[in-house]
């Protein structure tokens, strides 16, 4: 089946990370618009609508979620478990995209449904052909059921 783009949300408080991840999502061709944020307060407010960006036609749905698990105020644990409380919400892949290879962030992070869990590489070149993975799969192979299902 044909894939239409799609929006990704990435929040990532950690700027050189942001750039890095827009510069592989450009690189792969899939032609995603990739929406960066800072903070969990900021993500929750996106994903549901809220504040500056209640207007849906401007910020809908994005077809993918990337989460960093330490963001400031609301980390994205706490993030991830709003996001997959909601009937609607749920259905949204999210994929923590961190540096913590603890284990006990791993199991959290699956106790609340997350889709899936990558631990940022640490070279450039590295990080930027993991990033081009996650693109290809979530956003070209993957096909995830319609909002309105079920």
């Amino acid at each position: 089946m044909d894939h239409e783009p799609s929006n990704i949300l990435f929040v990532e408080d950690e700027e050189a990370h942001a750039e890095l991840t827009k510069r592989a999502i450009r690189k792969t061709g899939n032609a995603n618009r990739i929406d960066v944020l800072t903070d969990g307060e900021e993500a929750l407010d996106y994903i549901f609508n809220r504040g500056k960006y209640a207007d849906k036609a401007q910020y809908p749905l994005p077809g993918l979620v990337l989460l960093d698990i330490r963001l400031p105020g609301i980390d994205g644990i706490e993030v991830l478990k709003q996001i997959k409380k909601d009937p609607v919400l749920k259905k949204i892949p999210v994929v923590m995209l961190t540096t913590s290879n603890r284990e006990e962030d791993i199991c959290e992070c699956y106790r609340h449904f997350v889709n899936g869990y990558v631990i940022k590489p640490m070279g450039f070149k590295q990080f930027e052909e993991r990033i081009m993975q996650i693109d290809s799969y979530w956003m070209m192979a993957n096909e995830p059921p319609s909002y309105g299902f079920g």
